[in-house]
Formats: C-alpha cells, structure tokens, sequence
C-alpha cells in the first residue's frame, strides 16, 4: 500500500487532518531526559523520559507525525500541544486506538492525563483472536512488526535501524524517515483495529465487545497502576536483608554440622545435596520432577521429614532446619532482592508490569517485581508487607471482592441453598461445613461447638475446590500440606459425597459443563471470553481430566476476572475528577490505592460502588467489596461502615 505521511507542526494542522473522524489511532516516541541519556530502556519509562513526538492516522496508508521536542529540526509549540492531547484523551467520543496502550497511558498520566474511553489495544485484540484452530496469539506473538508482515504482508524498520544508535529525540524532527518511522505505528495500528474487528465479527463477536468494553480500559488502568508505581520503605527493606542473611549464616552452619562439606546452594536443591540424600543415605525418592528427576521442593521435603519421623527420626532434625532455610532463602531472594532489583530511584517506589492477558481465564499476573506474591500475614516473620509504606499523610486502600468466585459458581450453578446463602448475607462456610458433616448450620456457625476450627477449615479448602471438579486425593493432599489437616482418603470420599448431594444444583451443573465442553471443544465466561480444550476429546485419561477441569474452571475463575475487570472500567472513568485516587496494584480479587488520609471515607464510598455495581444483566446475586486500610500493606485493618 502506498502511503501519505506528513509532519505536522500546528495544532491547526492535527485539526485539519483529523477533522471529525471517530475513530483515531495515536502513537507516542519517547526519549530519555538528560540525566538518564545513557541508561538502558530509560525512555521506556514515564519517570526518566518525556514525549518526543506523536503520531495520528484516521486512514489506513496516512498519517501525521507531530515533534514535540526534536533537538533537530522543528517542533510544536509544547503548551498547546498538551492542552490538545489532553482534550482528545480525555474525549469520551473518540475511539482512541494504540498498540500497548498500556505505555501511552503511563506516559500520559505522568502528564495528568488518565486516558478515557473509548479505547482499542490492538495488542489485547491480537491476543484476543486466533493464530490456528485452536490457540490464541500470545503477548510475544502480538508486537506491531511483526503483525504488520504478517497480517498485512508488509516489513517495517526496526527502532535500531531508524536511530542507528541515537535517541529518537536526537533525529531531524522534518526527515522523510523519521516522519515515516513515527507515523507508521499509527497507521498500522489503525490497519490492526480493522483487520481484528472484521475477524471477529466474523468469527468471534463476543471477543470483540471483550476488546473494546472490558481489556482495552483495563489496559489503560494497567499503565496508570505501573506509573504509580508502589511505594517502599527501603531502610526497613535493608534492614531485614541484615537480618534474613544472619539468620541464613546461622542455620547453614547448623546443617553443615550435620552433613559436613556438601554444597546446599541457596534453596537445598543443588545436585550435590540430592546426591548426599538419595545416594549417600539412601532415602527413599518420594517425588520427582516432570523430567522424572529427584525433586527437592519444599513438598518433597515435607514429605521427607514425614518418612524419616517413622523410619529414620535421627534425619528429622536435618529437615526441619531444611524447611526453616528454604524458607528465609524465599524471604531474601523473593522479596527482598527481587524487590530491590526494581526499585526506582528516582520515584521511590517499585513499577512491576502487571500483564491482563497472560492467563487462559483472564486473570491478571504481576512480573519484575511479581507484587502479587506476598506471603501472608500469617506466615511474613520479618514483615515483607510492610515494606510496602505509604508516603506521609497518606493510606493505602484495599478493597476485595468477598468470595467473588464463589458467588460466581452458585449463579452458575444455580444451587437454591448456595444461593439463598448469599441473598441473606449468610456464611457460605457455615453453609457448607453444615452440608459436609451433617449438622444444622447453627451449630457449624458456633464456635464453641466441638471441632469447630477444624471442620471450618475443611469446609473453607472444600469451597474453594467445589465448582472445579474436587478429587478425594487432591482434597487429602490440599488438607495436607495447605491446611495441615491430616484425614483418610475414605473421610475425603465420604466429605465430597455430602458435598454433592447436600448441594443438589452443583454435580448437574459440573456434569452439563463438561459435556457442552467435550461437544464444542471449548469453555467460555458468561461474557463469552472462549478457552479452547481439545485436550477434553482425548483417549488420554490424564489429558483429557485435565481438559474437564479447565472446563468448570473458566466459566467461574474467568467471569470473576471479567467482573473485576468491569470494575476496573468503572473506577477509570472516575479518575479524572479524583487525581487524588493513585490505583498502585491488584491482587488477585482486591484493588490497591494510596489516597490522602483525609478522603477515606470518599474513597471507599466510590471504589465500592464500582466494584459492588451489577456487573450484567443476569448475574442476580449481591456482590460485596470489603475495605481495609493502614499506613503499610502489612498493618491494614478491615474498615467497618464509614
């Protein structure tokens, strides 16, 4: 295709050229500020870098590219160019398209700016349509190069070929081949808007609606959340390093005590020290790896100190001081180096990348720094939460969907007594700890009733397992070693089958599941985000249960992302009016926020709102969002009504 593109120096000239189109696909070219000039990826971030130019296109093969602050050559006037980003941003009547709008996000809310929608990631559309019969592209598959030759059949210049070792910055702001490099990001993102959504109008309208109403503003939310960034105590961080490496010194002196010169590494998994158990004393190999090698994690050693407890009770000592230096080993290479690897000098604080997409459900995950798997409060010896601080005169905000996978899968599975548990704001624990072990629910709720703490255990493990296709060896194991719960395999069988028949709406709806599954080859959320499961039509027994739990899975685990991520969209389109309301992090079903100390009750009051809103039509169960807040992440305090 033969393509017309210019630079652009006025805003007149953006006008002109945009003229009352719709729908309209942006790109910015970032470079680093002076200070940060020779560090690596500097322009990638929003605290280090600024805007160089800006990229338009309204018509598949055009396009304008705007400098902002060239060095060479001639650029827009700064001021007005930011009162006119600002504006079309900001506009709730223009489709705002960008490849990884996550990064002009990011760049935009440093500038003030939180991008409103409509918006279209086309990255979130590539990985949203299908590359075979039966698989989605992943995030690697999806960059704007290579989607271009592939889509479109048409090559386009590397960043390094462009540069040739300069910052973007560094370019003749008026050269032909800047001005083609910087609007061709543009152009083809629009090229992608198109492409997808004819794809999936043909193919798979729902992903469509999935795109434009539920990823695309997430994915601005990311951006903003990234731009934030955590903030971090870090004396406190360095201070437990201290500690974490002295108590490491000491037990590592007390296993060498025991068996002598044999390189344990950092975590006790070093050949060397399976070699000293497997060969030199001549343990059992209680487990292995998928490459059928001795494994050395911590259930192996778990279960290692379980036999030598009844075989070999002079190695017991030797594997509890194993589990207490694996333990620390995961504290200080976790999450205190692994934070302080990414820790942002200029900022304070930590910016992990939180990816909406990476996950066969919808669920979100957190990499560089993973901010998602902090330990609990109840096993954090030296505090890891709260190296998590807030700046002075401000909270951090969490709220937290109650339960919100198993509300889902009794508004799937349609359980009257599930149900009716919800609508009156009952204990679904109670509910099923009454179910299990054939007791009126009052006692199940009574804490002072005979094995109440360990019945309510069991019932917590047996909820959280229920819509997905629960085993009676997989409960045992779960019991085990997550809730140190030791019970026979014929008690899980007999708990499971109170279980399906106290809850008479929950096996019709597994087994209805499974067979739509196995019939269409795929499962789907409520809102039509689609997994495929070949796998499910498999002779293989071990494929094929694998494939049915997926099946029951999706439905519950990706319409509870789906939920949260409406939300997500909702509290967006909030933020320009409440600039004070810093989203930092999502966990799982729980937003994270710092605000002024002086807007709690305002915060809770609209992020609650947000959260609780009834998501679709359908779905007829209430929805409850649970506030907590503190001065760290580790001394938040659940907030009753405010």
């Amino acid at each position: 295709m033969n393509t017309d593109y210019k630079c652009v120096t006025t805003v007149d000239g953006i006008r002109d050229y945009i003229g009352g189109s719709r729908i309209v696909a942006f790109d910015f070219e970032t470079a680093p500020d002076d200070p940060y000039r020779e560090e690596e990826k500097a322009a990638l971030d929003p605290a280090k870098a600024h805007i160089a130019g800006c990229s338009f296109s309204v018509k598949a093969g055009t396009g304008i590219y705007v400098p902002i602050a060239h060095r060479v050559g001639t650029n827009i006037d700064k001021d007005a160019f930011l009162t006119f980003l600002t504006a079309f941003l900001l506009n709730k009547t223009i489709t705002k398209i960008a490849h990884n709008i996550a990064f002009e996000s990011g760049m935009a809310y440093a500038r003030g700016i939180a991008i409103q929608a409509p918006v279209y990631d086309t990255i979130c559309a590539s990985q949203m349509s299908l590359k075979s019969r039966y698989e989605f592209r992943k995030l690697s598959e999806s960059g704007l190069k290579r989607l271009a030759e592939e889509l479109f059949g048409e090559p386009l210049p590397s960043f390094s070929s462009v540069t040739a070792g300069k910052h973007f910055d560094e370019l003749d702001a008026q050269d032909e081949e800047t001005v083609r490099y910087g609007s061709a990001d543009s152009d083809f993102a629009l090229r992608l808007y198109n492409k997808f959504n004819e794809w999936f109008d043909r193919y798979l309208p729902k992903h469509r609606y999935i795109v434009e109403e539920i990823e695309s503003p997430t994915a601005v939310y990311l951006g903003i959340m990234k731009c934030n960034g955590i903030p971090v105590n870090l004396p406190l961080m360095q201070e437990r390093k201290t500690e974490a490496e002295a108590e490491m010194e000491h037990i590592r002196g007390e296993i060498e005590f025991i068996i002598g010169d044999v390189n344990i590494g950092a975590n006790c998994s070093t050949q060397a020290f399976k070699n000293y158990l497997y060969k030199d004393l001549g343990l059992p190999i209680l487990k292995t790896t998928e490459s059928n090698r001795e494994a050395a994690d911590d259930m192996t050693m778990t279960l290692l100190k379980e036999w030598c407890d009844e075989n070999r009770p002079e190695l017991s000592g030797l594997f509890t001081l194993v589990q207490e230096y694996r333990k620390w080993g995961k504290i200080k290479s976790t999450y205190i180096d692994g934070y302080l690897k990414y820790l942002n000098p200029v900022t304070g604080c930590i910016h992990p990348e939180l990816f909406a997409l990476s996950t066969d459900t919808g669920r979100m995950n957190c990499r560089n720094p993973n901010a998602q798997n902090m330990p609990r409060k109840t096993n954090d010896p030296i505090g890891v939460r709260n190296f998590i601080k807030a700046p002075e005169g401000c909270l951090i905000l969490s709220l937290d969907f109650s339960q919100i996978e198993l509300r889902v899968g009794a508004f799937y599975c349609r359980d009257e007594m599930m149900m009716e548990t919800y609508r009156k704001n009952g204990d679904i624990h109670a509910a099923t700890t009454s179910v299990i072990f054939g007791i009126s629910y009052e006692e199940a709720q009574d804490k002072h009733s005979e094995n109440y703490k360990e019945r309510r255990t069991i019932a917590k493990n047996v909820n959280f397992g229920t819509f997905y296709g629960l085993f009676p060896r997989g409960l045992q194991k779960t019991l085990k070693f997550k809730a140190g719960v030791e019970k026979q395999l014929s008690e899980c069988e007999d708990i499971l089958f109170n279980l399906k028949h106290g809850y008479k709406g929950l096996t019709a709806w597994q087994e209805e599941t499974k067979a739509d599954a196995a019939r269409r080859l795929y499962s789907e959320t409520w809102l039509g985000r689609r997994r495929y499961l070949p796998g499910i039509a498999s002779d293989n027994w071990g494929q094929k249960s694998f494939a049915e739990r997926c099946s029951l899975n999706t439905p519950i685990q990706g319409t509870a992302a789906d939920i949260l991520k409406l939300a997500i969209t909702r509290i967006l389109a909030g933020l320009p009016e409440r600039r004070w309301l810093k989203p930092i992090l999502q966990i799982h079903d729980e937003l994270t926020f710092i605000i002024p100390g002086d807007r709690l009750s305002e915060a809770v009051d609209f992020v609650r709102a947000c959260m609780e809103e009834k998501p679709f039509p359908e779905f007829d169960l209430p929805l409850v969002a649970e506030a907590s807040a503190g001065p760290t992440f580790g001394m938040m305090e659940e907030l009753e009504d405010l």
